[in-house]
C-alpha cells in the first residue's frame, strides 16, 4: 500500500528521489495549512563539509490557519517512508496533517517546535 509523503524541501529534486529511492516519485502541488517555515543550522560537520547546505527549511506547527508550506505531495512506498525517516535530520519528526487538497500525508516537521519557535530566520511560505 503507497502512502502520501509532503515535502516542502529537498525531497522534491529529482535527484535526491533516485539517490534514496532509485527512482523518481509521482507527486503533485499540495499545501499543509496551519505550519510555518523556519530555518535551521546543519548540524552535521561532515555533511555541510562534504557541500550540503548549511541551512535547512522546517516546518513549524503553528496551528494558525493563515499560516500555509507549499510543497509536493509524494506517492511512496511504506519501504521508501523509511528511508525517508533515516535521510531526514534529527530536528525533524514524520507526523500525520491533512493537506490542503484533503489528502492525509506524513510531513517532517520540527521535532521540538519551542526550541525552534524564534527559528534562525523566518522564510516566507
Amino acid at each position: 500500500m503507497n502512502e502520501y509523503l509532503f515535502s516542502y524541501g529537498t525531497l522534491q529534486h529529482d535527484e535526491i528521489q533516485m539517490e534514496l529511492f532509485g527512482r523518481l516519485l509521482k507527486g503533485e502541488y499540495d499545501a499543509a495549512n496551519g505550519y510555518r517555515l523556519s530555518m535551521i543550522e546543519n548540524r552535521d560537520a561532515s555533511a555541510v563539509a562534504g557541500g550540503e547546505e548549511k541551512f535547512h527549511r522546517i516546518a513549524i506547527f503553528s496551528n494558525d490557519s493563515r499560516d500555509r508550506v507549499e510543497g509536493t505531495v509524494l506517492e511512496v512506498t511504506n519501504e521508501e517512508l523509511l528511508l525517508a525517516d533515516q535521510y531526514e535530520p534529527v530536528d525533524y519528526i514524520r507526523v500525520s496533517v491533512v493537506l490542503a487538497s484533503g489528502k492525509q500525508a506524513w510531513i517532517y516537521a520540527a521535532a521540538n517546535p519551542a526550541e525552534h519557535a524564534g527559528g534562525v530566520k523566518n522564510v516566507e511560505a
